[in-house]
């Protein structure tokens, strides 16, 4: 059941998509404390959800704030990421769960925990919002009833779920070819090769830098001959360069955000002073979205929106204000209190609650200033893409994921978890992310593979590379100046990789189907074992194995130089050892907690008691994929059984005909 509660008079977000009539009387469970909620916990509650956030799958015992920040330094002390996702559940066994979905576009802070280790307790940054609460017998019922609540999840083309490499540096065309070079050279599967800000001219969106991309459509048509695409970044600041026609068409339309006097607001990002479209406007959003059109025109097929927090490096008056306080110091003997004074004036200029407060949206015909609803912004960014991509490519699905989100984006796109570090506790907290962004229905997510940030280790690419197999957006990403990491560039573990990749391309019939239908039924393609074992009470303290699809459960190995880890069943399951989808062993365990052997080579993969494991022979790219002969692994100790396995052209949207669905029988010997 959902009941609806309204407070105040809300900014719209068009998040809700189901109308659900508003409920008189007080909220249940919940205890009005203040400017926010109580509830206290029994020792046993676990709290799911939060999406986008840090620390364990089960978020008690520490504190959170939903306001999309662009702070790259995922440390344990940091409360907010990118993305604000205010859906959390309570499980506290039976009879005794539900749900809670805080629709606001502004900040919400959450205690869970950390000021009493009984007391959950949240806030919203002003009292004009909508509070909704859902109960269910069970935790993925919940979780279903809030996703029918906010829409079906997006779904991108089946290209989308091969492995794409990126980098910040790819500075030319010859950079990429090298690139698509290295891969087919040592018979690495490969789908897409992304490119940052380097492609741009001065970092302006929708412009090509003629000396280093002098003929995109010409390279983009090169590419998907070999069965590869190219997929471009969008920044959300415009260049400030009246020369430039989308920053002249923009101010020529009003169609930019304001500061409070009604002149454009300006904040410097990569080109350096920018303006930012007024993305909750849909006529600014319809115009934002037709620019993609030049890139569209020129064969790239897929996008990612970055900088959409959005992202801030310094204002002009900010700016001045803090040179004149670092002047102020010149000819000083400075104190200890001086000096720490004077050491952060600098950092204290990028992404600025006092910026974010100095400018203004219009909402329907009414001036809203930024910072109240804050976490729309990249949502709407996302949104513009996709309604454009609606009607400029018809029946098409266009590849769309942002950095920045909040609930409802999802219907629109995909996320990736933001600027990581390839730090091995980062490898983990890829894996305890997952079930969070699920719930809240960004099921194309995924995390950069070896880490963004920092020099990677040829053992972290290989364990992050066993993980990632199985995320749904799989892409090795990393930072200028960081050490190469492209997959080709590890001759010690080259076989290894290989082998790697090639068994994510044999899986993809089994892992393309189980996100496929977890999107049309609103439901989980990764689950916490907890959700689908809630009776029993060691489930819920299992942080680092997954359930994905129906069928399967997934155990990476987190730790580095380990060569085995400990797994808990939560029922007898059939264990598969593999180094490829050539080469593997497989043995029947009961439930409970094993010690397992796991090379650095090796993967651990687990089928659940009845079930079937479709795998096709490995392809360079998933054009090449051949999904009508295929291998089925099963475990099947009751006898026979059935896999609905879910196929299209992978590139239409009509996702709902019958004839996408096959049954594969399995007599199980």
């Amino acid at each position: 059941m959902i009941q609806r509660f309204c407070f105040g008079t809300m900014v719209p977000t068009d998040t809700v998509v189901q109308s659900i009539t508003p409920a008189e009387g007080p909220v249940p469970l919940l205890t009005p404390d203040g400017d926010g909620w109580l509830y206290r916990m029994a020792p046993t509650d676990v709290v799911y959800g939060l999406g986008e956030t840090l620390r364990g799958i089960n978020k008690r015992g520490w504190h959170y704030t939903s306001f999309c920040s662009d702070d790259p330094n995922h440390t344990e002390d940091k409360v907010s990421l990118y993305g604000a996702h205010n859906f959390f559940v309570v499980d506290g066994g039976q009879g005794h769960r539900f749900g809670v979905f805080v629709d606001f576009g502004g900040r919400v802070d959450y205690d869970i925990g950390y000021t009493r280790t009984d007391t959950l307790r949240f806030a919203v940054a002003e009292p004009n919002y909508d509070l909704y609460l859902i109960t269910g017998e069970t935790v993925p019922e919940i979780c279903t009833q809030f996703r029918r609540l906010v829409g079906r999840s997006y779904i991108p083309p089946r290209w989308a779920f091969g492995l794409g490499q990126s980098r910040w540096g790819y500075k030319n065309a010859e950079d990429i070819r090298a690139v698509v070079r290295g891969y087919r050279e040592n018979h690495l599967p490969l789908d897409a090769v992304y490119l940052d800000i380097d492609y741009m001219q001065d970092y302006a969106d929708f412009t090509v830098n003629p000396q280093r991309f002098p003929d995109l459509a010409a390279l983009a048509k090169e590419l998907k001959a070999q069965g590869i695409r190219l997929v471009p970044i969008i920044d959300a600041g415009i260049k400030k360069d009246e020369a430039n026609p989308v920053c002249r068409e923009g101010l020529e339309k009003g169609y930019y955000c304001t500061k409070e006097d009604g002149t454009p607001f300006v904040g410097a990002v990569w080109p350096g002073e920018a303006y930012f479209a007024d993305f909750l406007r849909p006529e600014v959003r319809r115009w934002f979205g037709r620019q993609y059109k030049v890139l569209l025109d020129a064969g790239v097929e897929g996008f990612w929106n970055d900088m959409n927090e959005p992202a801030i490096f310094y204002t002009p008056e900010h700016l001045a204000q803090v040179i004149d306080a670092i002047g102020s110091f010149k000819g000083r003997k400075m104190d200890l209190e001086d000096y720490f004074s004077f050491k952060n004036l600098s950092g204290s200029l990028s992404n600025s609650m006092q910026d974010y407060a100095s400018f203004y949206h219009e909402v329907k015909g009414q001036k809203v200033r930024h910072d109240r609803i804050h976490n729309l912004y990249g949502y709407n960014m996302t949104r513009a893409a996709s309604e454009a991509f609606a009607e400029l490519r018809p029946n098409h699905r266009t590849l769309i994921f942002s950095r920045a989100s909040c609930i409802g984006a999802h219907r629109y796109g995909g996320i990736w978890l933001g600027d990581n570090n390839a730090w091995w506790s980062h490898l983990l907290q890829n894996l305890r992310q997952m079930p969070g962004v699920q719930m809240s229905g960004f099921l194309f997510s995924g995390a950069d593979l070896s880490g963004f940030g920092c020099d990677t280790t040829p053992d972290l690419v290989l364990r992050w590379l066993e993980f990632g197999i199985f995320t749904p957006l799989m892409r090795n990403h990393s930072a200028l100046g960081t050490r190469n990491q492209e997959y080709y560039r590890f001759p010690e573990h080259l076989d290894a990789i290989r082998r790697m990749l090639r068994l994510r391309y044999a899986l993809l019939p089994y892992l393309y189907s189980e996100f496929v239908k977890a999107a049309l039924s609103d439901g989980m393609y990764f689950r916490p074992l907890a959700f689908d074992y809630p009776e029993d009470p060691q489930a819920s303290q299992v942080e680092d194995q997954l359930l994905l699809g129906e069928g399967l459960m997934v155990a990476p190995v987190t730790t580095q130089n380990a060569t085995g880890r400990y797994v808990y069943l939560p029922e007898g399951m059939k264990m598969l050892r593999l180094r490829s989808v050539e080469d593997y062993d497989s043995c029947l365990l009961p439930a409970g907690h094993h010690y397992l052997p796991c090379g650095l080579n090796e993967v651990l993969l687990f089928i659940r008691p009845g079930h079937i494991l479709p795998v096709a022979s490995p392809a360079d790219c998933t054009d090449q994929l051949d999904t009508e002969h295929l291998t089925l692994w099963h475990y099947l100790p009751d006898g026979p059984a059935s896999y609905r396995m879910y196929t299209d052209d992978g590139l239409t949207t009509d996702y709902d005909r019958p004839e996408h669905w096959r049954i594969l029988q399995c007599d199980g010997e």
